[in-house]
């Protein structure tokens, strides 16, 4: 299955341990389309429903996905765990990823 960066997937987190976000959800593919379409596996953020303000997560509200994305919880999965692609994210909400990124991880 090809993905692209941006977009959001459904996949199937479990086996998960302790805290890590589980179940069969949307998520956000994270790594770049360099990766995406030659490795077996992608980097997402999942979407969770569970709002917190944490200013880790990113408020989307699209028709069929409404939540935020986790960016602390940025994870590689094989890409047999994806179900089915959603849609690309807006413009707009890629640059609050992007940025969110930037000020938790690069330092």
């Amino acid at each position: 299955m090809t993905v692209n960066q941006y977009e959001i997937i459904l996949v199937n987190l479990d086996p998960t341990i302790g805290s890590e976000i589980q179940k069969t959800r949307p998520c956000v593919v994270i790594s770049p389309n360099e990766m995406n379409h030659h490795l077996r596996t992608i980097v997402i953020a999942p979407i969770t429903s569970t709002p917190k303000k944490y200013p880790t997560r990113i408020r989307i509200d699209y028709q069929e996905v409404k939540g935020m994305v986790v960016i602390d919880q940025i994870r590689t999965i094989d890409k047999q765990r994806i179900t089915s692609i959603i849609r690309r994210l807006e413009t707009k909400v890629i640059e609050k990823i992007k940025q969110t990124i930037k000020e938790t991880y690069v330092k």
